[in-house]
This record gives C-alpha cells, structure tokens and sequence, in this order.
C-alpha cells in the first residue's frame, strides 16, 4: 500500500508578499492583474478570504467586495524562486514526487531517504523544512492514494496536517460535502445537491451504471473515488511539449455564433492550464474536425510568446477561419500552445503571467 503526502501551500503568493512586507500581515492581500485590463485573482491571503474573495475571480469583483484590499503585482521571479526552494525539500525525501503547480505536489514516500515507516512523521518534517527555508506554511494530507492525500491537505488550512488512514477513508468521506470532493466541479455538485445527494455518503449509493449515465465515464470516477480507490501513481513527468484543450460537440454544429464563443472558452481553458502551470507559448495551433471526421490543423507562430486568454482566442479565431469551418458542419474544436519559451530568456516573460495559484 502507498504512503502519498500532498504538500499544498498556504495562499503562496500572498503570503510571500506578507512575509517580506511586514507592514500588510493581517491585512488583506490580493495579488493579480489590474481591474482596468480584465485582471483576474491570482491569490489572496486568508485575511482576504473572509470576504468571499478567491482565485481566478475577476479583480473588479473583489475590489467591489473588498474595497479595502492591498492590490499587488504578480513578481513570477520571486514566486519561483520561493518554489525551487520548496521541490529542494521535497526531493530531500524522496525522488517520487510530481508537481502540480508552482504550489503544491505530490510525494510518494512508501520508499523513502530516510527509511522512515511514518508518512506522517515525514509530512510534519516537510512542513518544518519548509518553513525554516522560506518562512512560509504548508498544509499537507497524508493517506494511501492521491485523491485522499487532496482532500486531506485542503481539511485544515492554513498550516495543517490531516491523515486519512485506510481503516477511516470510508467514515471520513461518508460525511464529507460533495462540492468537496476534488474531481466534482461546481456544475456536477449542483446536478448531484439537486437529486438531494449532498454527501459521500449518500453518493456511494449511486451504482456505477447510475452514475456513467448521469455522467459518463467520469461518472466511473466517481464511484471510484467515493469508495477512496485511486489508483494512479506519483508520476514525475518531464516538461510538457504543449499544452491545449478540446471539445466534442454533443451534435454538429453550423451556427458560428456558437463556434466562435467556443473557442474563445477553450482558449481561456487553455490560458488557465499555461497559468497554473507558468509557461507561455509562442505558437498557437487550432484543430477543426468536421462532420466526416475530417481533421485540419492550423498553427500561427507569433514573435512573443502568450498565455493570456483573450490574446490566444483572437489567434484561434483567425486560424479557424483559415479553415472551411464558415461553410462545413463542425464536430470538435480544439485549441493548443506551444513551442514554450524559457522564462528566463525572454526579458518580457514577467508580464505575461497571471497565475493561478
């Protein structure tokens, strides 16, 4: 059985900004991108969060919520500075360990440098190390998969540390909200609330049939991880090539209204991944699938890499009319960036980024 900790950082960027200005601990801190350019959140610190601030909300709203936040500037160089320190600590303890963002990553310890049988005792030393480096808390979970070692990292924050050993995982997310699993958007935990299914509990009710319908095959997902089976491992993954999105459409589609809005959403969905992940591209690639299955792809290579969703969205509009997409009924579009470029090559990097983290 695996012993999987989950290290997620406590609204990092925020709290980077607070440490080194002491003047604004105690104070709200959202860090982003201007209200007058579309900015979004990219953090904010716990103090801010009591006005139902949070990330990824438009800058204008929470302003409008929190009149009296402290706006600051995303600083990229700093953020990744503070997170290199961090994967340092991680890879101290052990080589499995795969990143999900600037913030948080997994490590799989069952095997570990220290020969320690104790998850727990190594996620309090995590938490330690890092603080002792950075000045900045942690919250970790610790359990036998992936999916629990999430949940419980996010029970207690900030600074906390929550175990769900295999003989508690059932009791522990009988209870627990469905709007709480990860993995169950907003969209499905409404659609599941509405069919007054609210807990783990009650959804582990659901059969596996029952729930591919209502939700194909991430229906299977679900019951799966309802029951705390996760099977994936800790992958330590190299650089992704590219990064994009797609969709299928339930039925063709002519209307270009409709086509348009679309790949302005995958091209946000797109800029989010890019976000989250720190990266930007310089080329953009657009895939067309029409009703025959038929597949064209066109790509544009633009001087100066992007990861904003607005930018990205008007490059695949005009790559999709390169296309016969005007004149064909449509099946699926997709939307992808790549050929990334080092952030420390480009001088402009910095002000690419609003991440999210």
């Amino acid at each position: 059985m695996r012993k999987i900790i989950h290290i997620d950082m406590d609204a990092f960027f925020a709290s980077i900004e607070q440490r080194d200005r002491p003047e604004l601990r105690g104070r709200p801190v959202v860090v982003g991108g201007s209200p007058e350019r579309r900015g979004v959140v990219s953090t904010c610190s716990y103090e801010a969060r009591v006005f139902g601030l949070h990330s990824a909300m438009p800058m204008k709203t929470a302003l409008r919520l929190c009149p009296q936040a402290v706006l600051l500037d995303v600083d990229m160089k700093k953020y990744r500075r503070e997170s290199a320190k961090i994967r340092e600590i991680f890879h101290r303890y052990t080589d499995l360990v795969e990143p999900v963002s600037i913030d948080e990553a997994y490590l799989d310890v069952t095997e570990n440098r220290f020969r320690e049988s104790s998850a727990t005792k190594l996620a309090r030393a995590i938490q330690r190390e890092i603080f002792a480096a950075t000045g900045l808390t942690a919250s970790a979970g610790v359990s036998y998969n992936k999916f629990l070692a999430k949940i419980a990292s996010d029970a207690r924050k900030p600074a906390g540390l929550t175990v769900i050993p295999p003989e508690k995982a059932l009791a522990y997310l009988d209870t627990l909200p469905v709007g709480k699993f990860h993995g169950i958007g907003r969209v499905s935990a409404a659609k599941l609330t509405g069919m007054n299914i609210r807990t783990g509990h009650e959804l582990r009710q659901l059969d596996a049939v029952t729930l591919k319908a209502l939700f194909g095959k991430t229906g299977l997902f679900y019951y799966n991880i309802v029951r705390g089976i996760d099977n994936r491992p800790v992958e330590v993954k190299e650089e992704p090539k590219s990064v994009g999105h797609e969709i299928t459409l339930a039925e063709d589609c002519t209307n270009m209204r409709a086509l348009r809005i679309m790949m302005r959403q995958l091209s946000h969905r797109v800029a989010h991944r890019l976000q989250a992940k720190n990266l930007a591209g310089k080329t953009v690639t657009v895939k067309v699938r029409y009703e025959n299955f038929e597949t064209v792809t066109r790509s544009f290579s633009a001087p100066a890499p992007v990861c904003d969703g607005m930018e990205i969205g008007e490059i695949a509009l005009a790559l999709a009319a390169k296309t016969e997409w005007a004149t064909r009924p449509i099946r699926l579009l997709g939307v992808t960036v790549g050929n990334f470029v080092d952030p420390g090559a480009d001088p402009g990097f910095e002000q690419l980024l609003l991440p999210f983290a």
